[in-house]
């Protein structure tokens, strides 16, 4: 329901809508993958709805993965999972995935927005995001924690400012990336936001130039992935 989504976010979402948002990704993760293993994630937002600026207290729910899972081992990332045949549609999916993850209420949110699938190169999963707007903030935190051992709230805020930004690299591969409470957001999710911020006209001018190796910057992390 794009036309439910607050003053502040609806640059975002129509950048959704359009199409922009997706464009602006990295070609090779535009489409592709097994469609038969499809995903989805909850890109869940929050803050007040009356600003038409980005409010101060706009924020994203993350989850940490445990890094005992076997696929995206310790990694930073948006409540989400496979599509079940059980579920409706990719919407259906990300809100059951983040019930079962964090304990969100499902009511407690409006769904604006879906992009075009994503492809996932490390597991050949199509991953469908969902925007979405946290109206009324219920509680939420681990439920299972040997799925996701950490459920937090990230001002927008703090992800904008250029001292939390950082680009990471390992062989040929280049992507940004966050700081966040000595996590380091890379990858997937990273990307997603990345796009977000640029599309919103939320972010801020940062250092894109400078390439952080991946494995050093994450074994200062957090994290505690399983290194390849």
């Amino acid at each position: 329901m794009p036309h439910a989504a607050p003053v502040w976010m609806r640059k975002l979402v129509d950048s959704v809508t359009s199409g922009e948002l997706h464009r602006g990704l990295p070609k090779d993760s535009r489409s592709g993958g097994d469609h038969n293993r499809r995903a989805a994630v909850l890109m869940l937002f929050s803050g007040a709805e009356t600003s038409a600026e980005l409010p101060n207290d706009a924020a994203i729910l993350l989850t940490h993965r445990s890094p005992t899972m076997r696929s995206h081992s310790g990694q930073i990332a948006f409540p989400g999972g496979r599509v079940d045949p059980e579920d409706v549609n990719a919407v259906d999916c990300a809100l059951r995935e983040a019930w079962e993850e964090t304990g969100l209420d499902r009511t407690s949110i409006t769904p604006l927005a879906q992009l075009d699938d994503v492809h996932i190169r490390a597991s050949g999963y199509p991953v469908h995001p969902i925007v979405a707007h946290w109206h009324t903030r219920t509680p939420v935190g681990v439920v299972s924690p040997d799925e996701a051992d950490e459920v937090f709230e990230v001002p927008l805020m703090h992800l904008t400012d250029p001292v939390n930004r950082l680009t990471v690299g390992w062989n040929d591969w280049r992507g940004p990336a966050f700081t966040v409470d000595g996590f380091l957001v890379w990858g997937f999710t990273a990307g997603l936001l990345n796009a977000a911020l640029h599309q919103a006209g939320w972010d801020s001018p940062w250092d894109h130039d400078t390439v952080h190796n991946l494995h050093d910057t994450l074994a200062r992390s957090r994290n505690n992935e399983r290194l390849l």
